[in-house]
């Protein structure tokens, strides 16, 4: 299985750099899995294509401000991109500086913090925050929203609200679960008055998201691995949607990352797990019946993951059809929903 039956030619124009003045303003491009058709819709109009059978199911992750910029006692620049806090004072990261970055080096957030590097391992350090402020009190005072690298300006105050979901309760979160990002208090309405069920469950994206494969074999990648949590309330409510033949649509690929980890154990239990997994062609799906997920990065593990949901020519087809009708990609682009092939 090769990278390149992954890639595609997507205009640089075609990535959005902005968020919509309203969230639920963006497109949605609709796939009939009987027909292979496809529909070009508001999003807004997803309400319609839901089942009363139907379960939704929502990350409730919250996005830390996990990008911070340091400085040696050289004076030399670090970026400093969490990956995970550990605990009050720990942290996995990712740092970017000029110079190779050896155990002990110790970098400057402010005259009062410093953070100094213990290990690394598997291509991310270990860092310790000595300072009287714990890493959470550290990142919301000094740390940067962390916009993915394809969006080419710096983060704003709008950026804050904007590249949150409406219902992001569980800090952890270094990017945003993008598929929750379209919803409103107004769709969430639409839901209730057509009895349309919906639940949570958690999954912090990790920074590995953006990451692309850079083996030629797609086998030989490596999968970061992010901590996921659902509740006994989902599971439960899980088994009554399959008890009504109702359909488990997953908003967005982390849930159906979480899901499809949960489930291929005989025993789900609720309480934060790790998961790797990383879904490509060939796999069979245990749990999700449809996604609602925004449009991927060539040669990326979530656009392996949709070939994999609904097919490799499919997907193909569906991304040169958003790319020819100019749909928004990425993080504030605009959406797809589809369904399990067949």
């Amino acid at each position: 299985m090769q990278i390149e039956a992954f890639d595609f030619n997507l205009p640089e124009k075609l990535i959005a750099q902005n968020p919509l003045k309203k969230r639920d303003a963006s497109r949605l491009l609709v796939l009939n899995k009987h027909t292979k058709s496809l529909s070009n819709k508001k999003f807004t109009d997803f309400t319609d294509l839901l089942n009363p059978e139907d379960l939704l199911i929502f990350n409730d992750t919250r996005v830390i401000k996990a990008r911070l910029f340091g400085k040696k006692l050289t004076g030399g620049k670090v970026e400093i991109m969490i990956e995970r806090i550990i605990d009050n004072h720990h942290a996995l990261a990712h740092l970017k500086t000029s110079k190779k970055i050896i155990p002990h080096t110790t970098f400057h957030i402010s005259k009062e913090i410093v953070v100094e590097v213990i290990e690394k391992k598997d291509g991310i350090f270990l860092i310790q925050f000595n300072s009287y402020l714990n890493a959470y009190e550290i990142l919301e005072q000094y740390g940067n929203v962390p916009l993915p690298s394809y969006i080419e300006r710096n983060p704003d105050e709008s950026d804050e609200e904007r590249y949150q979901t409406i219902f992001a309760k569980m800090k952890g979160a270094v990017a945003a679960p993008t598929a929750g990002l379209h919803f409103t208090e107004e769709i969430f309405k639409v839901l209730d008055k057509n009895k349309i069920k919906y639940t949570f469950l958690t999954l912090h994206v990790g920074a590995g998201t953006f990451q692309p494969v850079r083996e030629e074999n797609v086998n030989e990648h490596k999968m970061h691995s992010e901590l996921f949590n659902i509740p006994n309330e989902t599971i439960q409510m899980i088994k009554e949607a399959q008890s009504r033949n109702g359909r488990i649509i997953a908003i967005g690929t982390t849930v159906l990352r979480a899901l499809e980890t949960a489930f291929s154990s005989k025993v789900i239990k609720p309480g934060f797990k790790e998961t790797s997994i990383f879904i490509k062609p060939g796999y069979e799906f245990k749990i999700v019946d449809a996604l609602l997920t925004n449009f991927h990065l060539p040669k990326s593990t979530l656009f392996i993951l949709v070939c994999a949901f609904s097919g490799h020519d499919t997907m193909k087809k569906l991304y040169q059809h958003a790319i020819k009708h100019q749909y928004r990609f990425f993080s504030y682009g605009d959406a797809m929903f589809i369904e399990r092939s067949l």
